[in-house]
């Protein structure tokens, strides 16, 4: 068992939902980002996922999509970003996992990137247009170095789909809760609840919810269905609007806060 799967089994013992937070590495600069994911995890993140800036980030709206841009103004790869996790490690052991394109890990290399990314301090990945079918190669290399690889599903995927996502996926199963790109909504789409007990019927691994998530009452009503609640573009909104200056953190805090203490207070 690595962090992600010692954070759910601990949650889940406690009758709690996990809190996991979506960064963009790099946005506004990778010693930022650093103090970003220390602040997280001090407001209560159970679960940090690094995104690797892409210059093609196709499934993301324009808020990743920009955060991206901004980190890509100074360039930096997969070795600078573990750098990064090595020195988060010396203050934090909350769990950390990249968010990715294929095309960043195909070009670093696959086992490569696993082997380097576990002895940094990463504890999963998660590429969002690597399908369940083509995944074997990146699987068994994960496996090797004792990292989850999270598979997505989606509010199309029929049974046949959800047996093979779980079957690839280890640490939990992302479920995206819209069609469509990332982006802060106002209403959650319905459905959510059936689809979840959908994926119950074909796995025991933790189920987190994301796409849309972006206010305490929204994070709330998933915590009481779903395993972990994911939010991506309404923290990097934050970031954004912050930038370098000296009230980012506390904005961080913030931001956080009432969100964690309405998910304590689901269940």
């Amino acid at each position: 068992m690595n962090r992600i799967d010692k954070k759910f089994k601990k949650l889940r013992e406690k009758n709690q939902a996990a809190l996991v937070l979506y960064i963009t590495a790099g946005d506004p600069d990778l010693k930022t980002t650093e103090k970003i994911i220390l602040t997280l995890a001090e407001a209560g993140a159970d679960l940090i996922e690094l995104g690797v800036p892409f210059t093609d980030p196709t499934a993301d709206g324009p808020t990743i999509q920009k955060a991206s841009l901004r980190a890509l103004k100074k360039p930096f790869g997969l070795e600078e970003i573990f750098a990064m996790v090595e020195r988060v490690r010396k203050h934090s052991q909350v769990p950390l996992m990249l968010f990715s394109y294929y095309n960043p890990i195909f070009k670093f290399g696959e086992e490569k990137a696993a082997s380097l990314g576990q002895e940094a301090g990463i504890d999963g990945m998660l590429v969002v247009d690597l399908p369940p079918e083509e995944s074997y190669n990146l699987r068994n290399f994960c496996n090797k170095s004792r990292l989850c690889l999270v598979h997505l599903a989606t509010p199309t995927s029929d049974a046949a789909r959800l047996k093979l996502v779980a079957g690839a996926s280890s640490g939990f199963i992302y479920y995206v809760s819209v069609t469509g790109i990332t982006g802060a909504r106002k209403e959650l789409p319905k459905g959510i609840t059936d689809h979840i007990a959908q994926i119950r019927k074909v796995s025991d691994l933790p189920i987190a919810v994301g796409f849309g998530v972006s206010s305490p009452a929204q994070a709330k009503m998933l915590a009481k269905i779903a395993d972990g609640v994911v939010i991506g573009s309404a923290l990097v909104s934050v970031v954004a609007k912050f930038g370098r200056s000296k009230n980012l953190l506390p904005a961080l805090k913030k931001f956080v806060a009432p969100i964690k203490s309405a998910m304590a207070k689901a269940r």
